[in-house]
């Protein structure tokens, strides 16, 4: 049996998609019962949070553990707190773990991935069997860019000429299902990115290819991107860190092109183009010769 923590993040509800599409034995943990009844299929649901574990009883249930958690500064002692809550109960389930890619470098010290690492080496100093998925920037993080895209035609992002291997959630989600319902993936790590690698001037110019319109990327100075992402209602912490993910980024760091998702799930990862044309909506504005809505 499964159990999928984060099951309501942009990876983990595709991934429940995916199990239920397998007929795979999969439960959900949720903060509040209401959560589950928006889940895909009809999964088992959990209530509890990584830092209020399920009891001992229920954690041995399960054989597989899917671990992800949000953006946050507590995220390192949060997952600290489940994964000793596992051990506690006497159970050794196969736990794969969702992280950034460069989490791998003890050097890094990009914050999201430094809480990773750390998170990485409690689950070596415990012993459990764990499977790393090391994702390479989702293309859904393009979806901050919609307002000024919509509004300006612009891309703004201070990541120079630096290139990305975006990758679509569903590509992740669709590596982790496989990962939890075949034998043999303990004690691997996944890196897992889309097709390609892009720079921000290339994400430009695919916009501009999908929705006929003219797309330019400035590189925005950082001062300049500091105060856009606060005045969005990001956190200083959570500004700060993706700061420094895009001087990662402008440095080379999010280059690598992997076959992951071909060799792993059959499926050849999806292109940036297919995912940008599924998001029309949010990327286009209104057409001018539409009356303005009313009411």
């Amino acid at each position: 049996m499964i159990l999928v923590t984060g099951a309501t993040d942009r990876v983990g509800y595709r991934l429940m998609e995916a199990l239920a599409d397998a007929g795979a034995d999969t439960a959900a943990m949720v903060r509040v019962e209401a959560e589950a009844a928006d889940l895909p299929g009809a999964p088992q649901h959990v209530v509890a949070s990584l830092d209020d574990p399920p009891p001992a009883e229920v954690l041995r249930r399960f054989d597989h553990i899917f671990l992800l958690s949000h953006v946050h500064e507590e995220q390192s002692a949060l997952e600290t707190v489940f994964i000793d809550a596992v051990v506690a109960a006497a159970h050794r389930p196969h736990i794969v773990k969702i992280a950034p890619d460069g989490f791998q470098d003890p050097d890094n010290e990009v914050r999201f991935m430094v809480g990773h690492w750390q998170v990485a080496k409690h689950l070596d100093a415990v012993g459990l069997p764990v499977t790393y998925l090391a994702s390479s920037v989702y293309m859904e993080s393009l979806v901050s860019a919609a307002e000024t895209i919509r509004e300006d035609g612009t891309v703004f992002a201070p990541a120079g000429r630096g290139r990305v291997s975006f990758v679509a959630a569903s590509d992740v989600a669709a590596v982790a299902a496989e990962v939890l319902t075949s034998p043999g993936r303990e004690d691997n790590t996944y890196v897992v990115t889309g097709p390609e690698a892009l720079g921000y001037a290339d994400v430009a110019a695919r916009i501009s290819a999908v929705f006929a319109r003219q797309v330019d990327y400035v590189d925005q100075p950082a001062d300049d991107a500091r105060a856009m992402l606060l005045a969005s209602g990001i956190g200083q912490w959570e500004a700060d860190g993706l700061l420094e993910q895009f001087e990662w980024i402008r440095e080379g760091g999010a280059d690598s092109v992997t076959s992951t998702v071909a060799d792993v799930t059959g499926a050849d990862p999806r292109p940036i183009e297919e995912w940008l044309a599924d998001r029309r909506a949010t990327f286009l504005a209104p057409p001018l010769d539409l009356p303005p809505p009313t009411g």
